[in-house]
C-alpha cells in the first residue's frame, strides 16, 4: 500500500537566534529595512517537504515513494532515503544543479524566517509521474510550479486520490490555478495562514471549499486543527508536547500521519487526531528528521 509524495527534497541550515524577531525590526522604518541576527546555533539537516513526509511515514511503517529531484550533491540524501526503507523508484539526479536549500532561523517564541533557493526543484517537472505502480494515495507539496501543476494532473489521470498542501509554493499561483489544484484533490491541507490566502484568492470561503472537495484541513499549531466536511467544521484539540523544541517539520509530520490514516481509510477527523499527536511528538526533536514515532 504504497503512497505518492511530490514535493522537495532540500538540506536544511538551521540557526537558532535567541532573542524575539519582533524586538529588532522598527515598524517605522520597513521601507529601509537593515537587520542582523546573532545565531549561535547553527546545525545542517536533512529536510524538503517530501522527505519531511517520506520519513514520517516510514515512522508509521508505510510504504514511502517520493517523486522528487536532487542536485548532484545529493547522494548523501539519495543514500539516507534507501537506509529509512524508502522507496526511491521516482527520485531524479539533476547533475547540473545543486539540491535544494533551505536556510531557517528561528526566535524564541518560535517564529521563523526562511529562505530557499529552488536549485534542482526548479528542474522538478522533468522528473514526470507515469504510472501509479500501486499507490493508494498521494501528496502535492511544495515543489516547483511548472511540477506541482503536471504532478496534479498527472496523479488524476492515474486515479491516484491526493492531498493539496501547496504550503509555501501557494503564493506562485493565482485564483484560476489553485481553483483548477482544488478541481483536481480530493482533499486539502494548510496551515491557518495559508487557507486564509487559498480563500483569498479563490474567492471561497472554507465551508466552499470543502463542498469541492472530500474535506479541507486548517492546522493551528498548538491548538489543534479544523477539519471541513461538506461545509461544516469539526474542531480537532491539539496534543500536548513533552517539550517545545523546534517547530520544523511538524507540518510535514502531520501530513504524514494524514496520508497514512486516508490510505487506511480512516475518517479524517481519526486522522487529524493522529496527526496532532505525531506533531507534537516532532516538536520536541530538533530538525525535521530525528524523532522516534511509536505507533
Amino acid at each position: 500500500m504504497s503512497i505518492l509524495i511530490c514535493g522537495s527534497l532540500a538540506f536544511d541550515t538551521i540557526m537558532t537566534f535567541e532573542g524575539r524577531f519582533a524586538e529588532q525590526i522598527l515598524p517605522d522604518q520597513l521601507h529601509i529595512l537593515n537587520v542582523s541576527f546573532l545565531v549561535p546555533g547553527l546545525r545542517r539537516e536533512f529536510g524538503g517537504c517530501a522527505g519531511n513526509i517520506a520519513y514520517g511515514l516510514r515512522q508509521l511503517g508505510a510504504d514511502a515513494r517520493p517523486v522528487a529531484t536532487l542536485g548532484a550533491d545529493g547522494q548523501d540524501y539519495l543514500e539516507r532515503l534507501r537506509s529509512l526503507g524508502v522507496d526511491t523508484r521516482h527520485v531524479r539526479l539533476a547533475e547540473d544543479h545543486y539540491t535544494a536549500q533551505a536556510m531557517i532561523m528561528t526566535d524564541r517564541d518560535n517564529n521563523q524566517i526562511t529562505a530557499f533557493h529552488p536549485g534542482a526543484m526548479a528542474q522538478a517537472h522533468d522528473n514526470p509521474l507515469q504510472a501509479a505502480d500501486g499507490a493508494v494515495i498521494g501528496i502535492i507539496s511544495p515543489d516547483g510550479r511548472q511540477a506541482m501543476q503536471q504532478h496534479a494532473e498527472q496523479l488524476r489521470a492515474l486515479g491516484v486520490p491526493f492531498v493539496f498542501d501547496p504550503g509555501q509554493g501557494l503564493p506562485m499561483f493565482n485564483g484560476q490555478e489553485l481553483l483548477r489544484f482544488v478541481e483536481l484533490a480530493d482533499w486539502a491541507a494548510l496551515n491557518d495562514y495559508e487557507a486564509r490566502m487559498l480563500s483569498d484568492r479563490t474567492g471561497l470561503d472554507y465551508a466552499a471549499l470543502s463542498r469541492r472537495l472530500r474535506g479541507l484541513v486548517i492546522t493551528l499549531a498548538d491548538q489543534g486543527c479544523e477539519v471541513w466536511q461538506d461545509g461544516q467544521c469539526i474542531r480537532v484539540p491539539g496534543e500536548p508536547a513533552d517539550a517545545v523544541v523546534d517547530p520544523t517539520g511538524c507540518g510535514d509530520a502531520f501530513r504524514a500521519a494524514l496520508l497514512y490514516g486516508l490510505a487506511q481509510g480512516w475518517d479524517l477527523v481519526r486522522c487529524a487526531q493522529l496527526g496532532n499527536r505525531m506533531g507534537a511528538v516532532k516538536i520536541a526533536s530538533r530538525g525535521a528528521q530525528n524523532y522516534c514515532f511509536n505507533l
